[in-house]
């Protein structure tokens, strides 16, 4: 089979590569791992086995995320929120509705994200050879440390272009089974070095290095299956039986073999995503949507001393200057894609799709009001909301709630979790420490926004 051809999707103002191959009954999004480019030069060596398998029995979609292969180069790296807009916009480009998505190893995570995050659009989804974190934490001893991967990118760094160092990462780490074929090693670095620079695979590095999505995995409502190769180190098995045993209903399918790259004997792999989704499609669930759950970024914002402030400027300026407050925190939900929930009093609820355009928005409103003369707080957490005749709801939203109280006059503060989400966004914070949320169980640590 031939390679389809590249088409572009509009992601904001980048322009993302895809291909579409195969007309099957539904469609599949098919996330690579890495800078690995799906396109073009993947068809020229063992990919192209696994894209023409998959591509018997459904509509396959292809695309290189920005900065790599031939989507638009950017500067820096986007994080996971940017990537689901780019997902999403290549699936309007192509009329998909809904779609499974086969995340692989660094695409992962932002599979799982996406899945909770818009439901709507997402039918079932595979996770290969993934992971949730990256980094080595107290109740996650599969990652590596920080020091770890600084080695590891000092290392890269260092001997990129030394011959036979980037065959050497396919043939001693990624794919040992390749070892000895010229063919698929020259292939390789090819494919390598047209899908990224050295500096974007040392982004890439460092923008997963801080990125966690654990919090996320238990609001996944979407038939979602498991595949990990037990010897496979690249993580190890114990990352995808974390991964199963967090999503609710996961399947765990533990293939044998020690390779990590997912087109090594692509019929194992393929063999299992088949019986999967066309279990999920002749079932009659492709359809089937939970809508009264759905992972979103709460923000709470509140004027600080507004009693105060009422009370010195008396009822007919207060009322004008909380009329010039609601339209400023209005033009800023609109500029960031929030949705205005609630205003009571002096205070707003609004939610957002994803907690990068939620702390922007915030930020800017701290900025704006400050211009009135007026001082905000605000408070940001992402988990799972309950969506009930209109209004959301959940403990996620007391949390949220919660969280703003604990912040100072002028400050914008968020959970661990809206922080873990937002690794790449260039959003930089402040500890703030450990917190006891009133009526929340448990002790959460808090992160000042960092201007």
């Amino acid at each position: 089979m031939d390679a389809p051809d590249v088409r572009y999707a509009q992601s904001g103002d980048v322009n993302i590569a895809y291909s579409v191959v195969g007309d099957g009954p539904f469609d599949v999004v098919f996330i690579a791992g890495w800078v690995i480019s799906a396109l073009e030069i993947a068809w020229e060596g063992p990919p192209a086995r696994f894209y023409e398998r998959m591509a018997a029995f459904c509509r396959l979609i292809l695309f290189d995320k920005r900065g790599t292969g031939l989507s638009d180069r950017v500067s820096g790296l986007p994080d996971l929120e940017t990537r689901m807009d780019d997902v999403r916009a290549v699936m309007d480009a192509v009329g998909s509705k809904r779609a499974a998505i086969v995340g692989v190893s660094e695409g992962g995570p932002l599979t799982a994200l996406f899945a909770a995050t818009y439901p709507e659009r997402i039918a079932a989804a595979v996770l290969y050879g993934t992971y949730p974190s990256t980094l080595k934490r107290d109740d996650y001893p599969w990652g590596a440390t920080r020091e770890e991967i600084d080695r590891y990118n000092e290392e890269r760094t260092r001997n990129w272009n030394k011959p036979g160092y980037v065959e050497g990462l396919l043939t001693e780490r990624l794919g040992p089974s390749f070892a000895g074929d010229e063919e698929v090693a020259r292939w390789w670095r090819r494919l390598l070095r047209t899908s990224a620079s050295p500096g974007t695979v040392i982004q890439l590095s460092r923008m997963n290095l801080d990125m966690d999505v654990r919090h996320v995995l238990p609001s996944l409502r979407v038939p979602t299956l498991v595949l990990h190769r037990r010897d496979d180190d690249s993580p190890e098995v114990e990352s995808g039986r974390y991964i199963a045993d967090h999503i609710p209903g996961a399947e765990l399918v533990e293939l044998e073999g020690r390779d990590h790259i997912w087109f090594w004997d692509p019929g194992q792999i393929v063999d299992e995503v088949q019986r999967f989704l066309c279990g999920v499609w002749e079932r009659g669930e492709w359809d089937v949507v939970e809508r009264d759950r759905v992972l979103a970024t709460v923000l709470f914002t509140d004027i600080v001393g507004a009693t105060a402030t009422a009370a010195e400027l008396g009822d007919r300026t207060w009322r004008e200057t909380l009329e010039r407050h609601h339209a400023a925190v209005r033009r800023q939900l609109a500029r960031f894609q929030g949705a205005e929930l609630d205003t009571a009093g002096d205070g707003f609820f609004a939610t957002f799709d994803g907690p990068a355009r939620a702390i922007r928005c915030a930020c800017a409103n701290t900025e704006t009001l400050r211009e009135l003369g007026l001082e905000v707080r605000a408070g940001l957490h992402t988990g799972e909301c309950e969506l009930m005749n209109g209004k959301v709801g959940g403990i996620a939203v007391h949390i949220g709630a919660r969280v703003a109280a604990a912040a100072d006059p002028g400050e914008v503060l968020v959970s661990q979790t809206v922080k873990d989400l937002v690794a790449g966004s260039g959003i930089a914070f402040r500890e703030r420490g450990l917190a006891e949320l009133k009526g929340v169980p448990g002790d959460w640590r808090l992160y000042a926004v960092a201007r």
